[in-house]
C-alpha cells in the first residue's frame, strides 16, 4: 500500500459530447509524472444515481441506493479531489450536485482543487462548487486551472492542443503542488 495521497480527478458532466475528457486526460498525464501523489479518474458516467430522495441526509444516515453507496465508497478511499467542471448557467452541472448530495462524511477534511472550463474559464462554476464543498467540510484550494472559450473551442475542434497554451500547464503545476501538500497534510492529520 502506498503512503502517497490518492487524488480523484472527478469528471463532473455526463453529456455524450462533453469536452471534459480532453482536459481530464491532459491533467492526469501531468499528475502521473509526479512522485508525490497518485491519481485516478472518477467519471460520473460510472455512477448513474437517481435524484437524491433519501429519507435523511448522508450526514446522519448512510444512503440506500447501491450506486450511491459505490460513489460514497470511492469518495471515502480518496485523499483529495480535482473537480473537472463545466459551467452550466453560471454554476455546476446538476449531475455533480446530485452526486455530491449522495455522500457526506466521505468527503470530510480532504482538499479539493479545480479545473474549470467555459465562460470565464468556468470560474463561476468553481465558485459555486466551493460553496457546496464548504458545507461538506472540504478544504477548497486557491489555485485552479481555468480554460476559457478562446482555448476551449480550438481544443474541442482539434485545431490546437494543450501545448499551444503553455500557461495552462504552469497553472496545473501550481495547483498540483498545492494539492499534494494539502492532501499529505490532511491525510496525516486524519490518521492522527
Amino acid at each position: 500500500m502506498t503512503t502517497k495521497p490518492r487524488i480523484g480527478i472527478v469528471i463532473s458532466t455526463t453529456r455524450a459530447a462533453r469536452f471534459a475528457d480532453k482536459p481530464t486526460h491532459w491533467l492526469k498525464a501531468i499528475a502521473e509524472a509526479r512522485d508525490d501523489i497518485e491519481v485516478e479518474i472518477v467519471d460520473l458516467r460510472d455512477y448513474p444515481m437517481p435524484f437524491f430522495e433519501e429519507a435523511m441526509s448522508p450526514g446522519y444516515a448512510p444512503v440506500n441506493h447501491p450506486v450511491a453507496q459505490a460513489w460514497a465508497k470511492t469518495m471515502a478511499g480518496l485523499d483529495g479531489y480535482i473537480f473537472i467542471t463545466a459551467e452550466y448557467n453560471h454554476s455546476i452541472s446538476g449531475v455533480l450536485k446530485n452526486a455530491l448530495d449522495h455522500a457526506y462524511p466521505e468527503y470530510s477534511k480532504k482538499p479539493a482543487a479545480f479545473l474549470g472550463y467555459g465562460g470565464v474559464g468556468g470560474a463561476r462554476a468553481v465558485q459555486q462548487l466551493r460553496l457546496i464543498l464548504a458545507e461538506l467540510q472540504v478544504a477548497t484550494l486557491k489555485f485552479a486551472v481555468h480554460i476559457n472559450a478562446n482555448e476551449m473551442l480550438p481544443l474541442m475542434k482539434d485545431e490546437k492542443d494543450f501545448g499551444d497554451f503553455p500557461y495552462l500547464a504552469d497553472a496545473a503545476k501550481l495547483m498540483l503542488d498545492d494539492l499534494a501538500w494539502w492532501a499529505g497534510a490532511l491525510k496525516t492529520a486524519r490518521a492522527a
